[in-house]
């Protein structure tokens, strides 16, 4: 009798292949495979959790928080569940469940660094910003740094007004990923809020090179060009975002003001124009429109705006003294003088003048 030699093969563990395909970025494959493996094994908790991941990934929150949670009922002591939960909450604006599971997840596994940088967002959201700068400066700390944690800190600097600490995180990251459009956009943006529109235009030229396809790029160069007196320039970047974004309320009533600016008062209203379709109870818009109807000698049509702005939001005194001075130009000296009393009465020290000089 001959002898056989039997070779035995090992199976591959089919949670370590759905967890490559997370990795690799197949989620619907991940996911499928999960649940064909659940069906089979409903309480292993690494699968609960990996699908929970997966179905994070897909934005099926629900789902993800229905596969963690149960996950963590068989064991309460999942980090990570926690941290994905977590993660799922914020994305359905659950920021203070969020932060409950975050808690708990940094508990149970301190060096968890993504714990801190979700825990980083959600204390964001809710505008406790200090404590969101400290799990973003924790999580850059365990490591390892990347150009998305340097951007983390940057952010939550930014919107304490340390501009000039921003931008030394931005730089950060620009050096470890320079193809990362919104960066530069952003450090743009906090060189715009201390006044070096110079520098602000460059990193907004750069995001705009590297990616040219967002409104928001071309409306921030356009706004710190405005500050440089370059209204051609502002111009011409306004129209980029619109042909992006052509319906942006708050685009084109920034365009309509360069072209008011500009002079070109048909033009000017013609936006504002738009800007009213679109969000027709903005009151900027109308006393924006009321500016331009005055330079073309349409006063009816400016109080018929200042009217409307004033309906819309009544505690604004220099609405009521712009129209205050329509109606003296149109000679109606009694109705001038009640808007500019009411004027007066919300704090303006020009209408005050224009009582004691017209209204006797």
């Amino acid at each position: 009798m001959v002898g056989v030699t039997l070779v035995c093969v090992a199976q591959p563990d089919p949670l370590t292949a759905s967890r490559k395909k997370i990795e690799t970025g197949d989620f619907t494959g991940a996911k499928t495979d999960l649940t064909a493996f659940i069906e089979k094994n409903p309480r292993n908790k690494s699968a609960l959790v990996l699908r929970g991941k997966a179905r994070l990934k897909l934005e099926d929150y629900y789902g993800a928080i229905s596969d963690l949670t149960a996950a963590l009922e068989i064991d309460s002591t999942l980090a990570e569940a926690y941290n994905e939960r977590g993660a799922a909450k914020i994305n359905l604006g659950d920021d203070a469940g969020a932060i409950s599971d975050l808690d708990r997840a940094i508990r149970l596994s301190p060096k968890m660094a993504d714990a801190y940088t979700n825990r980083g967002f959600a204390k964001y959201n809710i505008e406790a910003l200090a404590d969101a700068y400290f799990d973003f400066a924790k999580a850059l700390e365990l490591g390892p740094p990347d150009a998305d944690k340097y951007y983390n800190c940057g952010v939550a600097k930014a919107a304490l007004g340390e501009y000039v600490s921003a931008i030394d995180d931005y730089n950060k990251a620009i050096e470890l990923d320079k193809t990362d459009a919104s960066l530069f956009n952003f450090r743009g943006i906090a060189f715009d809020q201390l006044s070096n529109f110079e520098k602000a235009i460059a990193d907004y030229s750069e995001a705009i090179r590297l990616d040219a396809k967002v409104a928001d790029y071309f409306e921030n160069r356009a706004l710190a060009r405005s500050s440089l007196n370059d209204l051609r320039g502002a111009l011409e970047d306004y129209s980029s975002a619109l042909k992006l974004n052509p319906d942006d309320p708050s685009t084109l009533n920034l365009r309509g003001v360069v072209k008011f600016n500009l002079q070109d008062f048909d033009g000017a209203m013609e936006d504002y124009t738009r800007a009213i379709a679109l969000h027709a109870d903005n009151p900027t818009y109308y006393d924006n429109r009321a500016l331009c109807r005055e330079q073309k000698q349409d006063l009816n049509g400016a109080l018929e705006d200042y009217s409307v702005s004033i309906d819309l939001f009544p505690t604004d005194p220099e609405t009521y003294l712009d129209r205050g001075k329509i109606k003296l130009k149109m000679s109606n000296v009694y109705d001038a003088c009640l808007d500019f009393k009411r004027s007066d009465e919300l704090g303006s020290q020009e209408a005050k003048t224009l009582l004691r000089k017209n209204c006797k």
